[in-house]
């Protein structure tokens, strides 16, 4: 038998998890020269017809300190990558980029008494990551993670999240800092309609129990798609928070390398 062919920075699929028609997950093997920071991204991929790489930007879900790294994606039929990586499977190699980047990090927002995290869909990725992170619950009091879906199938990735967290080595005892408020879209639920409705008219607050959101305590990451980013930020501006960066840390935060 041939020894299968070496991809350029090549890492081997582990696992994979098939949540719905739509959505999956996998884990690969870490180079263990890769080093970042939790909430950041790289680029993954398979060969092109062309032979060159077909690389996107992907989200580390899990924290700093895994031994391997996982990711959450959405199947495209026809995506040019997708439609190819939702069918890898255990031993297949998939490139790895290890330049890891993103603005979703810590350092990126000023000290605050809150963080919320807002993700639409595959956008949980990095909140994935974050939320297994010491960092997370030793720099803020309370940390909301709000995920809106279309339908309660597709809110499974981040339903079991929440569920394994209170038996995390590192983070379990300190659980108690976070509220989950998922939505759907589309399909009934106990919560329907967009979170920027939620946000907007103060039914979130009131329904967590907390003061409506301000730049003076709150801190806000924002991954989703174009309209959910750009809905939610001019929500924050028109209450005076400001977009912060790696270099220029701020009030809020948004992943403008890809949509979910």
């Amino acid at each position: 038998m041939n020894a299968p062919v070496q991809l350029p920075d090549a890492q081997v699929v582990t696992r994979i998890t098939h949540f719905t028609e739509r959505l999956f997950s996998f884990r690969l093997t870490r180079p263990r020269s890769l080093r970042f920071r939790s909430g950041e991204f790289v680029m993954i991929g398979l060969p092109g017809d062309n032979g060159r790489p077909l690389l996107r930007a992907y989200s580390i879900a899990s924290p700093s300190w895994d031994e391997e790294l996982e990711f959450y994606s959405i199947k495209v039929p026809d995506g040019p990558l997708t439609s190819r990586l939702q069918h890898i499977q255990p031993g297949d190699q998939v490139i790895l980029r290890p330049k890891p980047v993103g603005t979703l990090v810590h350092g990126a927002l000023r000290p605050g008494k809150r963080l919320y995290l807002i993700a639409t869909g595959t956008g949980i990725a990095p909140f994935a990551s974050l939320l297994r992170d010491p960092e997370t619950y030793e720099r803020f009091e309370d940390v909301i993670l709000t995920h809106s879906c279309r339908t309660p199938e597709e809110l499974t990735y981040g339903e079991r999240l929440v569920a394994a967290l209170p038996e995390d080595p590192l983070v379990g005892a300190h659980v108690r800092k976070l509220r989950y408020f998922p939505t759907t879209t589309r399909a009934q639920s106990a919560q329907m309609g967009r979170i920027t409705d939620w946000i907007a008219d103060g039914r979130l607050a009131a329904r967590l129990g907390l003061p409506d959101l301000t730049p003076s305590t709150d801190r806000v990451m924002i991954c989703g798609s174009i309209g959910l980013n750009t809905d939610i930020k001019e929500i924050l501006e028109a209450r005076g928070f400001k977009e912060g960066a790696n270099a220029k840390p701020g009030d809020y935060v948004v992943e403008k390398a890809f949509v979910s």
